[in-house]
């Protein structure tokens, strides 16, 4: 339950605070004295949009606070805690900030919070139902989740799983439809790996093996070279026919020092390198000479040796700079062609996928559809005896479930076959909702905006939330000027019936009706005062005295008038049974 509601700088209101108890509390006031301005501050407390408008002139800021008994809020302090929040002896504080250049910061707890944290935690606690929630109503959507709320927990769950289902099957048709579009291009690309993946097998390349064929083209074709190259320096190196050559200068040198070695360890050991010079010279004479008898004029190996690195040469044009690249490219290409090849599989893949969901998806509408047609007769039932006691004696609320046949779309989406019609179907199923009401014996059910008048509409939803509330309850329920349309003999079942209401919870009503407040638990006026510069409302709670005056202004326009003041008290001592629980 909201205990407190704590308002500053807001619109017309500058520093109020509203205690709230059990029981209908209603909320009544001049036109323009900041009603409305209680309504806005709980929509901020419920993660509404911060509106810098409504702050206050020459204030910095809008705050609004609300204490929330939390003791038997199953979860509530759990959720609070996780919010990073403090319950304090079982009551949690609530706060909304809105500055005048439009920032907005929320707590819970005493903890910052995100603003959507804060309006998750604080909707389910309070229901707010204003005049924009009965033009909302005549809206199919709008109808239909009222019947899903009706249904509870059987509806919520066919409805979840529905939902579901139908978020797949929009996934994997979207992703039928990329695959189908992209497969002509798919099939180009597998067509050009193809013909590269077989010039390289044509070709059949071994790692490395350009840099090794370069290198022998190269002996190939400067065989003569090399080898008259080599001779020559053979015979530089140790000469067959006693021309002067290296190995014999050293062997001469040696022989010199050898012959004086014995005089002095330099000169021995420069005899001992030049020994190891000469045995050099002549293993290098004799592979020079085995070097140059290797070397060999082949023309046909050399063609081979060119045309080879020629076919090689054109795949590293194509696909690489270098034989390794051709081979990696080789190697990912031959896996992307894999992929591609598997497109058909994956076409057929999805295409099972999509029959498959929608073959579930047919299954859960049907059962859907079967629920919520059981829950709208329920549901027009308990509207309909709402509805007689809101003085509608003769109203009858029916609601039609009904479905309608495929028609060709733009978009070219096939329909759903349910029990052998192909039907229309969304994210919230095949089933279009409409509540019809006979306001009068004999007359025929209407559309809610065709066969209602704003009281009767007033009504209906009155009659509507009560009956939700059974299934969906919630702890606080805010009325804002639901009743308008409203007079009469109406206007007393109205506040009859809110006084019911508030038996089982908290309600809150902002009305203009003195039947209406008559019945209130706890009467709330706004007032508002100006000192000739600046406009401000405060909140006061009235006392018996107080309230007959104020019915009586409501009634008449005169707070001190005689005879309003004894309808007044006639009004008070009618509800009086309703408000004693009789």
């Amino acid at each position: 339950m909201l205990e407190e509601l704590r308002i500053s700088s807001l619109g017309v209101i500058d520093s109020s605070t509203l205690e709230l108890g059990p029981g209908l509390t209603v909320i009544t006031g001049e036109t323009g004295a900041g009603k409305t301005m209680i309504v806005s501050a709980l929509g901020l407390l419920l993660g509404g949009r911060g509106d810098a408008g409504a702050v206050r002139t020459g204030a910095r800021a809008a705050r609004v606070e609300g204490v929330v008994d939390a003791r038997r809020l199953g979860g509530f302090a759990e959720a609070v805690d996780a919010a990073g929040g403090e319950v304090e002896d079982g009551r949690v504080l609530l706060a909304r900030t809105v500055a005048a250049e439009g920032r907005s910061r929320a707590y819970v707890g005493g903890a910052a919070v995100p603003v959507t944290t804060l309006g998750e935690l604080a909707m389910p606690l309070v229901a707010v139902h204003g005049q924009s929630d009965q033009h909302r109503l005549l809206q199919p959507r709008a109808q239909r989740e009222a019947l899903d709320r009706f249904g509870g927990e059987a509806v919520a769950e066919l409805l979840a799983a529905y939902g579901e289902r139908y978020a797949a099957l929009a996934e994997t048709e979207r992703e039928l439809a990329d695959v189908s579009a992209a497969a002509r291009e798919r099939a180009r690309e597998a067509d050009l790996l193809r013909f590269g993946l077989g010039e390289i097998e044509a070709v059949a390349p071994v790692a490395g093996e350009d840099t090794a064929l370069a290198a022998e083209e190269d002996r190939l074709a400067f065989a003569d070279t090399l080898r008259t190259a080599a001779e020559q320096a053979r015979e530089a190196l140790s000469s067959e026919d006693d021309s002067p050559d290296a190995l014999g200068a050293a062997s001469a040198a040696r022989r010199l020092l050898e012959s004086v070695r014995e005089h002095d360890p330099d000169a021995a050991a420069l005899a001992d390198r030049l020994a190891e010079l000469t045995y050099l010279l002549s293993d290098l004479a004799a592979d020079v000479a085995s070097y140059a008898t290797s070397v060999e004029t082949d023309p046909a190996r050399l063609a081979a040796v060119s045309e080879r690195r020629a076919a090689l040469t054109a795949l590293t044009r194509k696909y690489g700079e270098s034989i390794d690249e051709v081979l990696a490219w080789a190697e990912q290409s031959a896996k992307r062609l894999l992929e591609l090849d598997g497109t058909d599989e994956r076409i057929a893949h999805l295409r099972a996928e999509r029959d498959r969901l929608r073959e579930e998806l047919a299954d859960l509408a049907s059962k859907l559809s079967a629920a919520r047609t059981e829950a709208a007769g329920r549901l027009a039932a308990e509207v309909t005896a709402e509805l007689a006691l809101l003085s509608m004696p003769d109203a009858r609320l029916s609601i039609e479930v009904r479905q309608h046949d495929a028609v060709p779309t733009d978009d070219g989406r096939q329909p759903l076959q349910v029990g052998g019609r192909l039907l229309r179907f969304g994210s919230g199923g095949v089933d279009e909702v409409e509540m019809l009401l006979a306001a009068n014996t004999g007359s025929e059910p209407r559309p809610l905006g065709k066969g209602a008048s704003g009281g009767e509409l007033s009504r209906v939803m009155l009659a509507l939330e009560v009956a939700l509330a059974g299934t969906s309850p919630v702890p606080t329920f805010v009325f804002d000027e639901v009743d308008a349309g409203v007079g009469g003999a109406a206007a007393v079942e109205v506040g009859r019936r809110l006084a019911q209401l508030a038996r089982s919870a908290q309600v809150l009503v902002v009305t203009h009706l003195p039947q209406v407040a008559a019945y209130a638990d706890h009467h709330v006026v706004v007032e508002k005062s100006s000192d000739g510069s600046v406009t401000s409302s405060g909140l006061t709670v009235l006392d018996d005295a107080g309230r007959e005056r104020e019915l009586s202004r409501m009634l008449a326009g005169m707070s001190e008038s005689d005879t309003a003041l004894a309808h007044a008290r006639e009004l008070l001592e009618v509800a009086r049974p309703a408000r004693a629980g009789a």
